[in-house]
């Protein structure tokens, strides 16, 4: 470099710490855009959710009256429902219903993976064939299943017939007609569990069965090996999903059954108890603490869900 020139860039001062050349963080500049774009959000959320939850939470200790108007009870109505034998029995119905549901898990899976393959023809027929039911409102759905469980002229009682099965009164039965309300809750998550298990499956490459065929393994080896592992979060998903409907089962229970039938007492679940407690019974503050108890039921099954999934999802 020759004598009086200026090499480039001197004389330039440094940028000050935590000045204009400073890396600045996401959304730094932009003002109130995040907050409008997510505000309404917030506010659905904070109005629909939070806003019900805390006033059920108030309501679980006070008794209405008849005409309104409520008293401040404490915690009557939480030992009421301690010493509830109901509760105990609703409790166990909605598990039991819950896990029958849960089995629809790994067959949506299977039916997944089959309508997976490679060449199948009409894979968006069936699908929307499977996905159809879930659509469908639930109380038209089970009156369509009470026809097909008519223990005198229903058509399952029919083709168990033909192959000498004698058939029971499904919906009047105690014990049937939870496993009856139980299968149809299966049959209408199916759909929902196959869109979603689908999707995951289109994600895995074809090059691992390639793979695993040229390596000797059969169709049930890959399932099992690459299929299973390659969709476990989706698996997860569903599986909380499912569980949480589970738990909320009531409207499939009040439609099926009905409120008539001698056989309710032993199959109610606690969504079904709420109901009864709130509405015919008009004892608002125990249904409210009824209510208290499913939110925390269900959100300690699903703390558990999220503690168990470390041990069988992993990220592949």
């Amino acid at each position: 470099m020759t004598a009086g020139t200026t090499a480039p860039g001197a004389g330039r001062t440094a940028p000050a710490p935590g000045g204009p050349a400073r890396r600045r963080g996401p959304g730094a500049g932009q003002g109130a855009w995040p907050l409008l774009f997510v505000g309404p959000l917030v506010f659905g959320v904070a109005v629909f959710y939070l806003w019900p939850i805390l006033r059920t939470a108030y309501f679980s200790f006070t008794e209405w009256g008849v005409f309104g108007g409520s008293t401040w009870v404490g915690f009557d109505n939480y030992a009421r429902l301690v010493t509830d034998p109901e509760l105990g029995r609703a409790a166990l119905n909605t598990l039991a219903y819950t896990a029958i549901v849960l089995l629809g898990v790994p067959i949506a899976l299977v039916l997944a993976a089959l309508l997976n393959r490679p060449g199948l023809r009409g894979v968006t027929l069936y699908r929307t064939l499977f996905f159809l039911p879930y659509v469908a409102m639930p109380v038209a759905v089970a009156q369509v299943w009470k026809i097909i469980y008519n223990g005198d002229y229903g058509i399952l009682n029919w083709a168990l017939g033909l192959v000498g099965i004698e058939g029971v009164y499904w919906v009047s039965t105690p014990g049937w007609s939870l496993v009856a309300t139980a299968v149809l809750g299966l049959w209408l998550s199916l759909g929902f569990n196959i869109i979603i298990l689908s999707a995951a499956l289109r994600n895995v490459p074809r090059e691992l069965y390639e793979a695993a065929s040229l390596d000797g393994a059969s169709p049930a080896r890959q399932f099992l090996a690459i299929t299973v592992p390659m969709v476990g979060r989706s698996v997860f998903f569903v599986t909380v999903v499912t569980v949480i409907g589970g738990l909320q089962l009531f409207d499939l229970l009040y439609a099926l059954v009905g409120t008539a039938n001698p056989v309710m007492r032993e199959t109610k679940s606690l969504v079904y108890l709420f109901w009864e407690a709130s509405f015919p019974s008009n004892e608002k503050g125990y249904g409210a603490a009824i209510a208290i108890a499913i939110l925390v039921m269900t959100a300690c099954v699903t703390a558990v869900q999220f503690l168990l999934q470390r041990k069988w999802v992993h990220d592949v």
